[in-house]
């Protein structure tokens, strides 16, 4: 029977719709054993829910899917090196976090939640809008004043009520919790419904590299739901016993906003909230990730690292992508930035795996 644990003090809970965290204030992770039958698998439709028996929904009727998922995998020459990207902007809501949204909300209607509250810097909260409308659910977004204009208008096409918190990301946040006091809080970093939507990540990376896992991979990270949706999925491939080990997690953060980075270099298990500069890069730019003792134990049990990359290498870096054919937001291209970082300084030959999470529409201002 699936449940809630407490990943900390390991209390478990029952799956309801009140609950979003334990009671001693952490994050809770999902009971669920996945299953891998690679000749199912084989006969489905190229959308993530092809992996339906590792995907933590009951019933096949509570499933929304537009069609998501099994991006394509580039290989491409950077900096000299042989990569290849997931090219995750290609979404129906141009980024990554529909990878999430399709897990969440199904989950929603399988729970049958009509009204949820999301707060966000723009990407998970144009996913949660979309899949939400589709879904027939309300949905109640708190982004920052500062967002990016053209998430604030795709958010806004999708029927969401938008409510512009003036202040940092942080109180954005906070509005948000107290607003859903009594409404269903379905937060892309708390919830662990949407983990268990971008781990998909992983399964697709692992069956188009011919059901193996890449040495390396290299991955934005702010509230972290990409970098633990990839540890989570090459776990579950480990204990399934279709790859031999996780992949290395490298984890890239603007220097202006570097919590992850402070911790892992002063050897810290959990973060302090940390001062934040001006950057281009949004999407990563969080003070205090919910889950930063999970994003560094998962960064350190992989033998991993975490980069930091200026204004400067992320405005070349997308420059760059552009010239190639991808024209990409500017989270993406801190990515980037990052993994030429790591190609420079990687001492042996490896299979390093990347992405492009956000197209870079979402950006124009």
């Amino acid at each position: 029977m699936d449940r809630f644990i407490c990943p900390h003090c390991k209390r478990f809970y029952p799956i309801d719709r009140r609950r979003w965290r334990c009671d001693c204030g952490s994050g809770l992770d999902l009971c669920f054993e996945s299953r891998f039958p690679i000749g199912e698998i084989l006969k489905r439709g190229p959308t993530l829910w092809r992996y339906r028996e590792a995907i933590p929904i009951l019933s096949d009727e509570s499933i929304l899917s537009m069609g998501e998922g099994f991006t394509p995998l580039e290989r491409m020459e950077l900096a000299g090196h042989r990569v290849f990207l997931k090219i995750d902007y290609l979404f129906p809501t141009g980024s990554y976090k529909d990878r999430g949204a399709t897990v969440l909300v199904s989950k929603l209607r399988e729970l049958g939640i009509r009204k949820v509250i999301e707060d966000s810097s723009g990407n998970a909260g144009s996913a949660i809008a979309a899949y939400c409308v589709r879904a027939g659910v309300e949905c109640e977004l708190y982004v920052p004043a500062s967002t990016s204009p053209g998430k604030l208008a795709q958010i806004e096409a999708y029927g969401a009520i938008l409510r512009k918190v003036e202040g940092s990301r942080e109180k954005t946040a906070e509005m948000a919790r107290k607003a859903a006091s009594k409404i269903y809080y379905a937060s892309h970093c708390w919830n662990p419904f949407f983990l268990h939507g971008t781990k998909t990540f992983a399964f697709e990376i692992w069956e188009q590299m011919g059901w193996k896992a890449p040495d390396t991979v290299v991955i934005p990270v702010g509230h972290g739901t990409l970098l633990l949706g990839a540890y989570i999925g090459f776990k579950e491939l480990k204990e399934a016993g279709m790859v031999k080990r996780i992949p290395r997690i490298i984890a890239v953060q603007s220097a202006a906003c570097a919590p992850i980075y402070r911790a892992f270099r002063k050897g810290w298990r959990e973060t302090f909230p940390a001062e934040k500069g001006e950057t281009v890069a949004e999407g990563i730019a969080i003070a205090n990730p919910v889950r930063a003792r999970q994003i560094l134990e998962a960064i350190r049990e992989t033998g991993g690292e975490v980069l930091t990359v200026t204004e400067r290498e992320i405005k070349v870096a997308m420059k760059e992508m552009g010239r190639r054919g991808h024209f990409i937001e500017p989270t993406s291209a801190a990515t980037i930035a990052g993994l030429k970082k790591y190609l420079d300084q990687r001492k042996k030959e490896e299979t390093v795996v990347s992405t492009l999470t956000g197209m870079g529409l979402k950006f124009i201002k």
